[in-house]
């Protein structure tokens, strides 16, 4: 089941953190988060799993900026997020997805108990201005059955910045 915006803020400040929240970004089943004013791409053109790949950081400029196609762009929400007794499920908004804009590429599921900022796996088709602060994403929240352990530790847990691929640190 997942949670209509009216629970999702009934939980807020309990099993559901968002920091900052606002009421006016609350839908009938989600929330819509913010793109920080920061990215990150990759420096080289061929990446390597077993390594870290080294990044460059980019700043959006309240003007905009330029994104290229066919390239990765790394980003990061501008709240922070907690979720206890949820599974937290993070998806691009339509309007954004219909400029051929993709805001996740492969990992929008978070786990129960992930507490942080989420990476944004950026990609366009064709060339697109964006800006800072836009919304450009949903967060919404899944029910689980079970027993369950939150994540509690992890390459990802608790970050403060955009986060590159630690895959490396599994070999």
């Amino acid at each position: 089941m997942i949670l209509s915006g009216k629970e999702i803020k009934n939980k807020i400040g309990k099993e559901i953190k968002i920091e900052p929240f606002q009421a006016s970004r609350l839908n009938p089943n989600s929330y819509n988060l913010r793109l920080h004013n920061e990215l990150l791409v990759y420096k080289n053109n061929t990446l390597d799993m077993k390594t870290p790949n080294e990044t460059e950081r980019l700043t959006i400029p309240s003007d905009g900026l330029l994104l290229q196609q066919n390239k990765l762009y790394l980003g990061r929400t501008v709240e922070y997020t907690e979720t206890h007794n949820y599974v937290p499920m993070l998806e691009g908004r339509s309007s954004i997805g219909r400029l051929g804009l993709f805001i996740h590429v492969t990992a929008g599921f978070g786990d129960v108990g992930f507490a942080g900022f989420w990476t944004l796996e950026i990609f366009c088709v064709q060339p697109i201005r964006i800006y800072p602060n836009v919304e450009v994403c949903q967060i919404y929240y899944h029910t689980i059955e079970g027993d369950f352990e939150e994540y509690t530790s992890g390459k990802y847990q608790n970050n403060s910045d955009i986060q590159p691929s630690l895959l490396y640190k599994d070999f």
